[in-house]
Order: structure tokens, then C-alpha cells, then sequence
């Protein structure tokens, strides 16, 4: 770089509006390494403007980019061998597609799984030797597969079911394989079976009863160790996630009774010797080491704030991704430093979060809220509903959140029902009122806001993705005098028409939801679906959709703007080339430089 063009850059830089430079900065994933070459990982980052998979061999500090695509990559496997990069293609965003493999040093991409057609992915597992994988998919056509798939041979499937399944784990020697199943038709709570190559079955464990209760386990991964059948998994048998050891060829399991309140997940440490456990507790998380010799558990040290990722080293160390609401995202070891520093552009930081806890219909109700430094209210609010529904908002960096600070605007996020890290109960309450159930805990902290003298009731906005876009439509529809705005991004606005045209495993997760399909349960539909209201809206309204989307497809997007232009009411529809979001940088800040100047147009001047 000349010196005239690094000047250029430094004065471009110095005018871009700092919530424009926390979507630009480069970022980076928390390193995937591989279990038996260590100095071997992938890790994802937006430095070319797009999200990619790159290749970094630790031992030489190499860095190489390994996909390169218009809409981005962020679905990459390393083998455990270290020489093989598995990344999932799918076509601008829609999640249909195939596994591609590359050498961790460099080469031309190759079909990994020849012999099987594109479909969602529903898990991977690798061989030691790279030899073997373990494919999960999932068509309308077959419910989910599994395919067992040796180099030079044809895959073998060895599972099929209707209901939603996945892929858990493959043990250290390869001849066993764990599964997620909700064969027992609840997508919330899965059952966990082993079984071997062939399909065979070793053991099952099932803790929902047939689907009789609500409770869940998942696959947290095999002992790292050979000859050891141990399974770590999480189960919710206490009313929150923890772990718990269960030896697949005994059956022993061993209860760790960590004691800890909110949620617990965990992996083994490399030699097998400990757990390294991810804490989770009123939307803050922390690190310990439990140790199976002693059963004590060691705090492991990090700042206060959000790890959203961690894995041990074999050296014994932590790498862990940190951030705070008020600091940006970054890779940290226990050894010491930052373990990756993408050069180029900082992130600006923002604002911390103040908790707040509101008293509502299903119980107390945890609200994360920022506003500009010096503030008083009241002041135009913004309500940014989390995705999931099973999700939470945290204290961690996001930059779409720091964007409406810096306009000027509060910004409270709500862990309404439905979310996680409360407990089971917390967590389940929200079937069969869809939508309905996570609205009234909106409305209790909405309540507060107001009272409290925080928002201006004449300028409230509601937004979200996902989720959170479908419970903006439907609050300004069920609630058309409490929204001055609606803001709503890929949401879900037909809630039959979705279901239809929606992935298979998504529609397994409505028929949960609401107990049966929209045939069966017509009326609990029309009572979940924005488009139900819509002739109820009053606030303007803006949308963003991906053409692309499998998970809220566009037509039935499509079908709630029909009714709004029939009889002329206030909106904005912004339709992109990609999926359910976008992982180009330039168009993320395009959707939010929309929704800013949407809100600025149509809220009342204070």
C-alpha cells in the first residue's frame, strides 16, 4: 500500500459513523482445531467483506482463505486428521445443498460425499483417518437420513424417520455413532441412540417418556480417549441443562451435580481428564474446569460479560470468544493475549447494559437495556425481540442494537418466554400460544418502560429477525395503539402458508409448537399468524426478506404485503439475493442504514 492510498483509507475511515465501522471491522470465529494435529484449524471471518472459512496453520502462522463465495461461508468441518476441510455448499443462501471437502494446505474443492443427493444438512461426523463420515440429511421427501459414506464406496443409509434427527457424535475409534432423534414427535426434546456402522442399535436413552414429558437430551460429544465408550451429554432432568457422563456400552451414568443455577453445557478436555463447562445464568456466562479425579470444579478466569464459545487445548490452555455489550467480540486464551487480532479496522465500542427485572404473567420477566451515555428519558425506545424462539439475548457486543445508541434511541431486549437459560419451565411455556405468550411478556416491560419514565410512548419501536421479526408483525397487529413502528426481517407473516413452504425440520418444530399440523389445528394457527391481524395494523411498517429463505420463506411474506397494498396501509418491503440473512458486510449495512432511515422518517419528532 502507498503511502497516499494509506492516507485515503485513514480519511475514509475517520468519516464512516462508528456504527457503520462495528459491521466493517474484520472478526473473527473462535478457531475449530483439529484433535489429532493441533496447529491445524479453520476459523470464519468477514476480512474480504464476506464471511469465509480460512485455513491457519498455527505452526507457521499461515493464514489462506478457503472458500470464496458471492453470498458467503460459514458451514466448515475440519477432519481430525487435519488434512481435510469439509464445507457445506448450498446455492445463495438457501441451506439445500452438499458437503465439499479441500486439503488443509490448499487445491481444488471435490464432491465429499459423491452418491448422495443435495438436502439441509442434519449433522457430520469424521473419521479419525478421514475415511469415514457420518452424513445427516433432511428432505420433505424422506424426513431425515443418515448415510454412513467410505472413500470409494457408496454410501450406506442406516437411518430413516419422518421426525427431525441429527448427527450427534462419532467415537474415537469409529465404530460408534450417537444420534438426535425426536422419533416421539416432540422437536423441542430429542432422545439420544447409539448405534454402530451398520446401523445396529447399542443403546438408546430416552428422558421425554414416549413424548409424554418435556424433557430433552443432546449429544455432547464422546470421550476423546481410545477405547472409551463414555457419551458426554446434556440432559434437563433438574429443570435446567447440565451435563452428565453416560457410558454407552454399560449404561452407567454419572451425575455431575454441578449445582449451578442456569444452564450448563461442556466438552472433554484432550486427554479426557475434565470437563471444561460453559456456565449460562441471567444472560452472563462464565468457565470452569470440573475435574473427574477430585469431582472439584476450578474457575476458569474471563472478564465479566458473555463467552459465546470455548475449547481446550492440549497444552491445558482455554482459547475462548469473549465480548460485553459495551466491548467488542474477540479471541482470548488463558495463556495469555488475544489468540487471533485481525489487522485493520477497530470496532468502536458502545454502551453497557443495565439489567432490569419486570413482574409479569408467567413470572419475573429479564430485560437488557442500553441508551446513549448522559440520556434521560423519556426517550424513543426501541423493543429488539430476539430470534429463536429458543435463544436469549446476552451482555455481548452487537453492533445492530449499538447502531440504534448512537441514533439516539434506548434499545431493551426482552428474554420473554420461550427464551433460554432460565429453566426448562421458562423455556416450554410459550406451546400452543404461539406468539400470544411472548407478547405479554413484551407488554409487562413495555409497561415498565413507560412508568419508569426510560421510553415515549409516542415513539415506540418494534423490531427483530426471525423470530423476532414474526413477533413484530404480530404485535403490531394484536397491538396496533402500543407500536408507532414496525420493524420486522425475515419474519414469519403467514404462519400456514410458512409451514408449508418451510424446511422439514422447521415444520417438525411447529407441529410441537402447536400441537399438530395447520390441518389439525387450524384455529391454534389463525391465532399464532401475523396475517390473522394485519388489517389491524395502524404503525407503519417495514420488512426485509431474503428471496432465498428456507426458513421463512418469501411467499408467505409475500402474502401479508398483498394485504397491506389492498387497502393502502404505510409500508416498506426490501427483498435481497440471499437466505435467512445476509453474510455480506456491504448488504448487513445496507438493511440497517433502511431501518434507520424508516425509523427516522416516520417517528415523531420528541
Amino acid at each position: 500500500m502507498t503511502e497516499s492510498n494509506g492516507s485515503a483509507a485513514r480519511a475514509r475511515s475517520e468519516q464512516m459513523p462508528d456504527w457503520e465501522k462495528r459491521f466493517r471491522a474484520p472478526r473473527v470465529s473462535l478457531p475449530d482445531w483439529a484433535e489429532d494435529a493441533p496447529d491445524h484449524s479453520v476459523f470464519v471471518s468477514n476480512a474480504t467483506g464476506t464471511y469465509e472459512l480460512y485455513a491457519w496453520d498455527r505452526a507457521t502462522g499461515a493464514q489462506r482463505q478457503v472458500t470464496n463465495r458471492p453470498n458467503g461461508t460459514t458451514d466448515g468441518v475440519l477432519s481430525p486428521d487435519g488434512g481435510w476441510i469439509w464445507w457445506f455448499d448450498d446455492k445463495d443462501g438457501d441451506e439445500f445443498g452438499v458437503w465439499r471437502r479441500q486439503p488443509f494446505t490448499g487445491g481444488e474443492d471435490e464432491l465429499a460425499t459423491p452418491g448422495l443427493d443435495p438436502s439441509y444438512p442434519a449433522g457430520l461426523a469424521l473419521s479419525r483417518d478421514g475415511v469415514t463420515a457420518v452424513v445427516g440429511r433432511s428432505t420433505d421427501e424422506d424426513g431425515t437420513t443418515i448415510h454412513v459414506a467410505v472413500t470409494g464406496e457408496a454410501p450406506v443409509q442406516i437411518y430413516r424417520h419422518r421426525e427431525s434427527a441429527g448427527v450427534g457424535d462419532l467415537s474415537h475409534d469409529g465404530s460408534l455413532i450417537a444420534i438426535e432423534h425426536t422419533e416421539h414427535g416432540d422437536a423441542m426434546h430429542s432422545a439420544l441412540r447409539v448405534v454402530r456402522l451398520d446401523g445396529t442399535a447399542v443403546a438408546d436413552l430416552d428422558d421425554t417418556k414416549g413424548g409424554t414429558e418435556e424433557l430433552g437430551l443432546e449429544v455432547l460429544g464422546f470421550a476423546p480417549v481410545e477405547g472409551d465408550s463414555r457419551l458426554l451429554i446434556g440432559h434437563q432432568r433438574r429443570g435446567r441443562w447440565e451435563p452428565l457422563v453416560w457410558d454407552v456400552t454399560t449404561g452407567e451414568e454419572t451425575d455431575l451435580a454441578l449445582e449451578l443455577p442456569g444452564d450448563v453445557s461442556a466438552e472433554w478436555y484432550p486427554d479426557g481428564s475434565g470437563l471444561l463447562i460453559v456456565h449460562s445464568f441471567e444472560a452472563r456466562s462464565e468457565l470452569l474446569r470440573y475435574d473427574f479425579a477430585t469431582g472439584e470444579k476450578t474457575r476458569v478466569a474471563t472478564p465479566p460479560g458473555s463467552v459465546s464459545g470455548a475449547t481446550a487445548r492440549p497444552d491445558g490452555s482455554v482459547e475462548y470468544m469473549w465480548s460485553s455489550a459495551a466491548e467488542p467480540s474477540g479471541v482470548r486464551s488463558t495463556a495469555g493475549g488475544v489468540v487471533l487480532d485481525p489487522p485493520g479496522l477497530k470496532s468502536p465500542g458502545s454502551v453497557p447494559v443495565e439489567d432490569v427485572w419486570v413482574e409479569g404473567p408467567g413470572g419475573r420477566i429479564h430485560a437488557l437495556v442500553q441508551k446513549p451515555r448522559g440520556a434521560t428519558g423519556p426517550l424513543p425506545t426501541v423493543f429488539d425481540i430476539h430470534g429463536g424462539p429458543t435463544w436469549h439475548d446476552s451482555d455481548a457486543f452487537a453492533a445492530a442494537p449499538a447502531a440504534w445508541v448512537d441514533h439516539g434511541y434506548a434499545v431493551i431486549r426482552v428474554n420473554y418466554r420461550g427464551s433460554t437459560g432460565y429453566g426448562r419451565a421458562w423455556t416450554d411455556a410459550l406451546k400452543h400460544r404461539v406468539g400470544l405468550i411472548e407478547l405479554e411478556d413484551i407488554a409487562a416491560v413495555r409497561a415498565w418502560a413507560i412508568e419508569s419514565g426510560l421510553a415515549d410512548p409516542d415513539r415506540l419501536i418494534l423490531t427483530g429477525g426471525s423470530w423476532g421479526g414474526y413477533l413484530t408483525l404480530l404485535g403490531i397487529g394484536v397491538e396496533p395503539q402500543a407500536w408507532t413502528v414496525g420493524i420486522a426481517a425475515v419474519p414469519v407473516a403467514d404462519y400456514v402458508t410458512a409451514y408449508h413452504d418451510e424446511m422439514e425440520a422447521l415444520k417438525a418444530m411447529d407441529r410441537t409448537l402447536l400441537g399438530g399440523t395447520p390441518e389439525e389445528v387450524p384455529d391454534r394457527f389463525e391465532a399464532s399468524s401475523p396475517l390473522t391481524y394485519v388489517d389491524d395494523v395502524k404503525t407503519p411498517v417495514y420488512i426485509s426478506a431474503g428471496v432465498n429463505d428456507p426458513r421463512c420463506p418469501i411467499r408467505q411474506i409475500d402474502n401479508y404485503v398483498k394485504r397491506l397494498e389492498a387497502r393502502g396501509a404505510t409500508h416498506e418491503v426490501y427483498r435481497y439475493d440471499a437466505g435467512h440473512g445476509s453474510l455480506v458486510v456491504d448488504e448487513r449495512i445496507k438493511q440497517v442504514r433502511l431501518e434507520l432511515d424508516f425509523a427516522a422518517r416516520h417517528l415523531p419528532v420528541g
